[in-house]
Formats: C-alpha cells, structure tokens, sequence
C-alpha cells in the first residue's frame, strides 16, 4: 500500500468515532470537551468534520457543533457503558457496515477514545487514534490492537502506560506516539461571577464555604473521600457553613444502578451527620462551569481513578478556585505540589489544607497561572491535533516481535507506581500502597533480575504489575 500525505491546505473530509455519546451543549466527560474542541479548530479551517457516534433515547438525531462539523448519533451501543459491546452481534456488524459507509468518502479517519477497535476497519485509510482511558475494557483492547498510523495520548502517564504494555511487543508502536496535553480555553475559564448559577443550585456564597466535587458519581473518583472530607471539616474544623455540591450524573434517572449508588452515598452522609451540608444538584452544562468552579472554595479531586489528563483541576485553578488532587496517575506529574496530597490521607493533609484554603480564602496564586497558561494552551493543542490529524500518511502494518525473559532481564519499578514520602510505594492500578519489608528493600535495589530477592520474589512484584521489564525501552 502506498504513503498517502495530504497538504495541509487542502480541505478534506474528516470522519471522527466517539463510543461517548454527543450532545449540542453538555459533556459526558473531559475526553468529549476535547473532541469539540478538536472537531470546531478542523471545521473553522474549512474541512468537512463527521462526527459518529453512539445513540441514547435523549439524543438520536443528527445535530450540527458548526456549519461543517455534524453529529451523526448512529451506532446502538450499550448504554449506559461501561460494556458497550454487550451487544447482540448483528449490532456489532450494523456500526462496523456504517463505519465503512463513512470513511469510504473520507480522506482521514480520527478515532477519538478508541473503541471502535477493529484495525481491519482503517486497514486502508491514514487513521489517527487517541486512547483517552487506560481502564475501559474497549480502549484497552483498542491499545492492543493498535494498527494505527499515529497514536496521540494526553499525559507522559499515559504515553509510559502504552510503552510498557503493549509497546513491548510492537516496538515501532513508541514512534508513532504524539503526547498532546489537554488545552484550556482562557478566554472561558477564568474566574466568572457566579450569582446566578448559585441561586439556581441553591446556596448563598456569602453565607456558605463551598467545596466542589464535579465528578462523575464512582467510587474512585473519591466520592466517599469527599464525603468524609466534608464531615471533618464540619466536625473537627467547625466549618458549619460548609456546603459540598455534588453533581447528579446524566444517567441518574435512566440507570437503576446509578440510582442505586446515590441511594448509598445518602446513606454514607446520613450516617456522618453532614446531611444539611451536601448539595447534591442537576448536571452542570459546559457553558456553567467556569461560574461553578468561581463558586468553590477548593475543589476536590482525591479518588485512585487513573486518570490519563484529567481536566478539573486544571480547569479550577484557571477560575480561581484551588484543588486538593491525589498524587494520581498523571496528576502526579503534571500538578504543582501544592495542589497534590497522597491517596487516601483525608483525615490528615487533606482535611488540614481544606481548612486552611477555605478560611484563608485563598485563590489560584499569580505563579500557578502562569505555569498553567504556559503549558496548557488550547491553540497549542488544537494545532497540534490539527498537524498529526491532517498530515496522517498510511504506514506499513506494526510487527509483532515478543522479547523473551531469561535470567539476565532486568526488571524496573513499573511507571504507573511512585514511592511515597513514607517510603510505600503506591500503585495506581490497585490503588493501594504495598508496604511489606521485604518488597521495599527489593525497590531499594532496582533494577534486579528474577534471581534477586527472595524465592519467586520479583516475578510475583512483575505478576501484580509492580515491576516492568527493561526490554520495553
């Protein structure tokens, strides 16, 4: 097959897959602000942009983001995800036949979360592919799967995650990875007045000390931490004032298991006797959410979700308001250290700097915007998108070359751990601290091989995801 290399300059129809599904003015997530991002930057330059994506009862019709970038709502995955191929399989060939129908007129094929993972469906179109989670079950098989002709990926965390995994059997797979951080849109995300959306919501900002949790509804986005959080600081901190405003997720009036986990968190609140001081209130749209977060004072983001960019608390600190972020996954590496805290301290350095950040009424410090407009620019993101997006040539099939493990591999601490400030060391995986002697010491020794340390030592720490092999790099 030959390269194919457009010019830049040359409109071109570009079809684009989300698994998400689309709306005209809200967001599942942060993956889909991106993607309307992306998708208007393409649409404003004059190329064509068609949006395909997963269908539900509340959007079905095809709907226009600008006069050259439609929404089709066309395929019948599962909803609500996760799972979306529990499916029937003639569903299955209905989106991979509708697929075919689109990019057989297209020049370029954008595959936004990759799930659509089958690389026999852009076997002869230049594809580009942007795996925006490292825990859903279709984008793990997307990454896996991968016969694209770039791979872009929002943080240094996610691009380690790919090379350690699946890049340790397609060595070239590393040369088609583009990082590309998240960008902001700062003439959006400032610091807004926001009178009416608190009327709206239900609490008065010159009478309550607003926290924010603007998360989706999971356990591990730190739901339950902030709950907890919420009652310290009524409880030991004396903020009586205190009002923690959770957002219903979209689904919460057509899944029954979304329901039923608000059932819990009701009762996790009623039990802390903070039932008075958490807000739970609808959905905020897109175009709220620079006011929502002028709202809080700190905003939370302390669960062991792995997130791979994660735009709150970015998004927070460009209006104004501080975060409290666990050293997670990409926040780890991309959050100044005033913001971070480790996993699961609420009790301690949480709750403290809570306290501290909601009496002191402390805003984003002149240094921290900065660092953000610096390096989170969304020009800078959506031109890059544009390059890889716009300049994709077909590139032979990645071979599949396995590297055998013998005596002599060396084995490292896996990129997705980091050793705490009390000497455990943190997996984000598991989301759990491993703090046994034994395996401590073993770290202190890296690299080591599988004859070091105890009997099947460091192949048990390779089995439970603590040490990657150095034949990855």
């Amino acid at each position: 097959m030959g390269f194919i290399h457009h010019d830049r300059k040359t409109h071109m129809h570009i079809v684009m897959f989300s698994m998400t599904p689309l709306f005209a003015n809200r967001s599942m997530g942060g993956a889909q602000k991106q993607l309307k991002k992306i998708a208007l930057s393409l649409a404003e330059q004059g190329h064509r942009v068609t949006l395909l994506c997963t269908r539900r009862d509340d959007t079905r019709e095809p709907f226009q983001w600008h006069e050259k970038a439609q929404v089709v709502p066309i395929y019948d995955f599962k909803q609500p995800f996760p799972e979306p191929y529990d499916v029937p399989p003639y569903l299955v060939a209905q989106a991979i036949q509708d697929t075919a129908q689109y990019l057989a007129q297209a020049d370029v094929f954008y595959n936004h979360d990759g799930g659509l993972i089958f690389p026999y469906i852009y076997q002869d179109i230049p594809t580009v592919i942007s795996l925006r989670s490292v825990r859903f079950s279709e984008t793990i098989q997307s990454g896996f799967l991968f016969q694209g002709d770039a791979l872009i990926l929002p943080s240094e965390h996610t691009a380690n995650v790919w090379r350690h995994t699946a890049g340790r059997f397609f060595p070239e797979m590393t040369q088609r990875i583009e990082v590309i951080h998240n960008g902001l849109d700062f003439s959006v995300y400032k610091p807004t007045d926001p009178t009416e959306l608190a009327a709206r919501i239900g609490v008065d900002p010159q009478q309550h000390t607003i926290v924010l949790y603007p998360h989706r509804p999971e356990a591990n986005k730190g739901i339950y931490q902030a709950i907890s959080l919420a009652a310290k600081l009524v409880n030991d901190h004396g903020i009586k004032t205190l009002r923690l405003l959770i957002p219903r997720w979209i689904d919460a009036g057509l899944s029954a298991e979304v329901r039923a986990f608000y059932d819990s968190l009701m009762e996790a609140i009623q039990l802390e006797g903070i039932t008075e001081n958490v807000i739970f209130h609808d959905w905020i749209s897109d175009d709220d959410m620079p006011a929502y977060y002028s709202l809080g004072g700190v905003t939370l983001a302390i669960g062991n979700y792995v997130e791979t960019f994660g735009n709150t608390p970015y998004e927070s600190l460009a209006c104004g308001t501080p975060v409290i972020a666990a050293r997670v996954a990409a926040y780890r590496d991309m959050l100044p250290a005033e913001y971070l805290v480790d996993y699961d301290d609420v009790p301690f350095a949480s709750a403290e700097r809570a306290a501290y950040l909601l009496k002191a009424r402390a805003r984003t410090s002149a240094v921290a915007l900065e660092w953000l407009h610096t390096n989170f620019s969304q020009d800078d993101m959506v031109r890059r998108y544009a390059d890889v997006i716009l300049n994709a040539r077909k590139l032979p099939p990645l071979a599949y070359r396995p590297q055998l493990f013998n005596d002599e591999t060396l084995f490292e601490l896996a990129p997705w751990c980091y050793v705490s400030a009390s000497g455990a060391v943190y997996h984000d995986f598991r989301g759990q601290y491993i703090s046994t002697a034994a395996d401590l010491t073993l770290f202190q020794r890296l690299p080591v091989t599988l004859k070091d340390g105890l009997p099947g030592q460091v192949d048990a720490l390779y089995r439970a995801g603590s040490l990657v092999p150095l034949t990855t790099l």
